[in-house]
């Protein structure tokens, strides 16, 4: 069963990371103070003259170059983990007849760059108004086929922001959250009507074609007419 199988494939992929996560940090203790972690605490504990003042509170203990692109590779390899399973999963899930191969490689980069963006501007307003100048000039060639895949967009440019401020741990739950609603959508086939349109791939494809077959119709007998 399809559905069984992308479950178990997420299920062991985020184990896998959490598992890798775990023995990181236990065997390299002084990781913690360097990992793109911890940022959705920094926001959550904030203050409001944090909040109108434009600074939050520090997220990492980056004291040097090599610590900081440590702290910066990191959090772009969170970013692309984090992002792997969405692309699986609309692998899975997407109608053969609108699947998208482009809308993949986007899945996968556009989290990258959103990460290395957000820690250009992060700290500098100027520079946020000069981005979204960019933004409005820059436009996508290709429009979006369903507003499903513009869900993907949207997650991918969360999972982005998120692992630029330093919460890469709000990227994962951010994805395992989209992820196993999007497999309960499918396994439940929720909102199907006979007709429609399809976003998601059939999920009881059989179904369609168990229909009994006819028997071949019986042949005339030599010299009748039709």
């Amino acid at each position: 069963m399809g559905a069984l199988r992308l479950l178990t494939k997420l299920t062991v992929y985020y184990v896998m990371i959490a598992a890798l996560a775990w023995a990181a940090v236990t065997l390299f203790p002084w990781l913690k103070d360097h990992l793109p972690i911890g940022g959705v605490k920094a926001m959550i504990t904030q203050t409001d003259k944090g909040l109108l003042g434009g600074s939050s509170a520090p997220i990492a203990d980056v004291k040097s170059t090599g610590e900081s692109l440590v702290w910066l590779a990191i959090a772009i390899i969170g970013a692309l983990v984090t992002a792997i399973p969405v692309s699986v999963t609309y692998m899975a899930i997407r109608s053969g007849d609108e699947y998208d191969q482009s809308l993949i490689s986007t899945i996968l980069i556009l989290p990258l760059v959103v990460t290395s963006i957000v820690i250009v501007v992060q700290n500098s307003l100027s520079l946020a108004f000069a981005l979204g100048g960019i933004a409005g000039a820059v436009r996508f060639k290709n429009s979006l086929k369903s507003s499903g895949d513009a869900l993907f967009i949207l997650l991918s440019v969360g999972i982005g922001l998120a692992s630029g401020i330093g919460a890469v741990e709000l990227a994962m739950v951010m994805s395992i959250a989209f992820n196993y609603c999007f497999l309960a959508l499918w396994w439940s086939e929720y909102g199907e009507r006979q007709g429609m349109k399809r976003y998601l791939s059939d999920f009881n494809p059989h179904n369609a074609t168990s229909a009994p077959l006819q028997p071949p119709p019986t042949p005339a007998p030599p010299g009748s007419t039709i």
